[in-house]
């Protein structure tokens, strides 16, 4: 029998202010502000979500991600894979992994997937209602990214494979120089020591196959992976006209046999699930919400998920998200759900 894969979850850092989301969204906007403002939009809508004992926390304060590194452990969470913003030597939302990489207190593996796609009103990563644009400078701009990460990389808590720092592109195939990227960085890495980049690429709705030989390994980004073919959703879907708002309502079952079906996980192809999906806090209009959610369905997708990713040889099973509270999908504790998706994990990652 294979090795357990390692859980690593999906982790935003967009819970604490900065300059930038003032001037977009106004004075003290934080993720927490959407959520908050969520309303129901139909019967029995879960909205809107609130943490367990109303934990609106500030991710500025380094001891809040100590809370949720031990909570990780304590549940089989082995790691984070935090979003990185860099545009062009710009950087945005990097406060929390500074502290987390300053914090010796806190032991949770982790590495960074750069969330490369511009910044939208419509936060849809589309060029439409552009607040940051992703653009990409030539090689200046490689090596002074590399040289703001390589602490990150020498950190004995970030993720390696065969010696190899693990890095996530959300888009590979956006990025304008992506082959070169590979090279230099492989080539600054062994300098350093290293045994060069572990380069993974992520599937979306926005990059169905990999897209370089350079490439290590890609990951399954769910349920957007899932999601990207609209015929499917088409035959799945509830279509809500609201007075102010129009929602789609899609089954969380059939995304997730979707993903049991069509996923081709195996030991660089690394498999994804996640948790639930409703972007109607972000979206007031044309968001996606998931029907009949619950605790009993997710252990049992993710429980034969888990199972399947094992047998392939893939090493990690990545989980969006652990804090994507405006779309819905985290395995923080809530009022509703309280630790139930966090105990399920925990079960199901020690029984397989």
């Amino acid at each position: 029998m294979n090795a357990k894969p390692k859980v690593i979850a999906f982790y935003l850092p967009q819970f604490h202010t900065i300059p930038e989301n003032d001037n977009w969204w106004g004075k003290g906007f934080t993720e927490w502000t959407n959520v908050k403002k969520a309303k129901p939009l139909f019967a029995g809508h879960n909205q809107p979500r609130i943490p367990l004992n109303n934990n609106y926390y500030d991710l500025s304060d380094v001891n809040v991600m100590k809370w949720q590194s031990e909570l990780a452990k304590k549940y089989n969470v082995y790691g984070f894979c935090f979003y990185h913003y860099w545009f062009d030597g710009k950087l945005l939302l990097e406060k929390p992994v500074e502290n987390y990489l300053k914090c010796s207190e806190i032991n949770t593996p982790y590495f960074f997937s750069w969330a490369n796609e511009p910044w939208t009103r419509s936060w849809d990563g589309k060029n439409n209602n552009i607040l940051m644009a992703q653009n990409y400078g030539g090689l200046d701009d490689i090596k002074k990214h590399f040289e703001y990460l390589l602490p990150f990389f020498e950190d004995s808590r970030y993720i390696k494979i065969d010696n190899k720092p693990v890095f996530l592109f959300y888009r590979a195939n956006s990025i304008t120089y992506y082959d070169q990227l590979i090279n230099e960085w492989n080539n600054y890495l062994l300098s350093k020591g290293f045994g060069g980049l572990y380069s993974v690429e992520t599937l979306t709705g926005f990059q169905r196959k990999k897209y370089s030989d350079l490439t290590e390994a890609c990951v399954y980004m769910e349920p957007m992976y899932s999601l990207s073919k609209k015929k499917w959703i088409e035959k799945h879907i509830d279509n809500l006209r609201l007075t102010l708002n129009f929602s789609k309502r899609v089954s969380y079952s059939a995304v997730w046999d979707k993903i049991l079906k069509y996923e081709n996980v195996g030991p660089m192809n690394f498999g994804g699930a996640f948790v639930d999906w409703d972007n109607s806090a972000r979206k007031k209009i044309k968001n996606l919400v998931f029907k009949n959610v619950s605790i009993d369905l997710f252990s049992k997708y993710f429980s034969a998920h888990y199972q399947k990713v094992r047998e392939s040889g893939s090493p990690f099973v990545f989980i969006n998200a652990w804090n994507e509270w405006a779309e819905g999908t985290y395995l923080e504790p809530d009022e509703k759900f309280k630790y139930g998706f966090l105990e399920n994990i925990k079960r199901i990652t020690t029984e397989c």
